[in-house]
């Protein structure tokens, strides 16, 4: 977040100086004006509109403090100094973040500008970051070269202990690569596959029938293994096999 643009307006010169010393010591405040008036704010007010906090004393001749909160830009906030507790409730009547009560330290100081901070911080619109989207391919190294396979080709894989068969749509000869079912099986979006057994993993979107303990993927019928059958049940929507 950029550095929080500040106006100190106050008639006491000593708590002027003060309140300046504890804004430029503040890394994440900067300094735009200080006034003597709320007269002299306003008038550096017309001239710059880009001001976030205004540290205002409340009794100031001509124009108070709460008079001027009115003026400043929506988007601007307020917290008040002074030396008269009285003046609290009608501080937050104008929304003021904070109301500081002469004299106060750089702690209290500095607990009040971090409410400040994190009003705008809260302020800030969220960016929201677009989803990566998913490669739908990945490459097997088969017979001295690498075979692009399409996730949409994919019938069904069978497991060879180190190898695995890649059945494709399409296309009449499995790919053979050196590679685990389990490692696969990682590799390949869960929404799109299933493991049915130890052996062999379906895309799901080829299923054309399930026939007893088996799925029917084209002239090919795969046993169901029992200790998988309840993931497809539930993929089906519970129906008994």
């Amino acid at each position: 977040m950029k550095k929080i643009t500040c106006l100190i307006a106050d008639d006491e010169p000593m708590a002027l100086n003060l309140i300046e010393s504890y804004v430029l010591k503040t890394p994440f405040l900067e300094l735009k004006a200080k006034c003597n008036s709320a007269i002299e704010a306003m008038q550096i007010l017309e001239e710059d509109k880009d001001i976030d906090l205004f540290f205002l004393d409340i009794q100031m001749p001509d124009l108070t403090g709460l008079e001027f909160s009115k003026l400043i830009p929506q988007n601007s906030r307020v917290i008040f100094t002074t030396a008269f507790d009285q003046y609290a409730i009608d501080g937050y009547k104008v929304n003021a973040l904070d109301y500081l009560l002469k004299p106060f330290d750089y702690t209290e100081f500095l607990n009040a500008a971090t409410k400040a901070r994190n009003y705008f911080e809260s302020q800030q619109p969220v960016s929201i970051s677009k989803p990566e989207k998913k490669q739908d391919f990945f490459f097997v190294k088969s017979e001295y070269k690498q075979i692009k396979i399409n996730f949409s080709e994919i019938l069904y894989i069978e497991g060879l202990k180190d190898y695995v068969k890649i059945y494709l749509k399409d296309n009449p000869k499995a790919i053979l690569t050196l590679m685990s079912l389990k490692k696969l099986e990682e590799e390949l979006p869960s929404e799109n596959f299933m493991r049915i057994h130890r052996s062999y993993i379906i895309a799901l979107d080829k299923i054309e029938a399930i026939e007893r303990n088996h799925i029917v993927i084209g002239k090919e019928q795969i046993s169901i293994a029992p200790n998988y059958k309840d993931s497809l049940m539930e993929y089906i929507g519970g129906k008994s096999l």
